[in-house]
């Protein structure tokens, strides 16, 4: 069997590469390039933090997605949910968020939006990320050398 233990990305769709080009640099502070693909078609290449892209790509018929298709631990996320809030960002509002959107219960501090064509994106406050990373999910596997 072959082992896929290589570089990955991933990816999902938008409507307008260039609109959310505009949200992803302007609003989030990312990197991002657009890729001219086949005729009318464009990607939007992000750049994460530890060389990790993300493929965006331009359908004609987009749906959001129902889940969380990206995620950025914060350091502080009130600081950041209310810095986004201030860029024009809507927090989602669920059973058990506080006034800013932030689910405090015993999993991690975490905050959902949607990016301009309706996908999810939270924010979670790093400490408790990793702890319930670790606690729940058990450590991460290691690469076979």
């Amino acid at each position: 069997m072959q082992n896929l233990d290589s570089k990955a990305f991933f990816s999902y769709s938008i409507t307008d590469a260039e609109k959310s080009k505009a949200f992803y640099e302007n609003v989030l502070g990312l990197s991002g390039k657009i890729i001219p693909m086949c005729p009318g078609t464009n990607i939007l290449e992000l750049t994460l933090a530890g060389d990790m892209r993300v493929m965006l790509y331009e359908k004609k018929d987009h749906v959001p997605a129902t889940f969380t298709v990206l995620n950025f631990e914060v350091p502080d996320i009130e600081k950041y949910v209310k810095e986004l809030t201030d860029e024009g960002v809507k927090f989602e509002h669920y059973d058990g968020s506080d006034e800013l959107g932030i689910m405090r219960d015993d999993g991690p501090l975490i905050s959902w939006f949607r990016d301009p064509d309706g996908n999810f994106i939270s924010v979670l406050q790093e400490e408790r990320a990793e702890k319930f990373s670790n606690e729940y999910l058990g450590e991460a596997p290691q690469s076979p050398s």
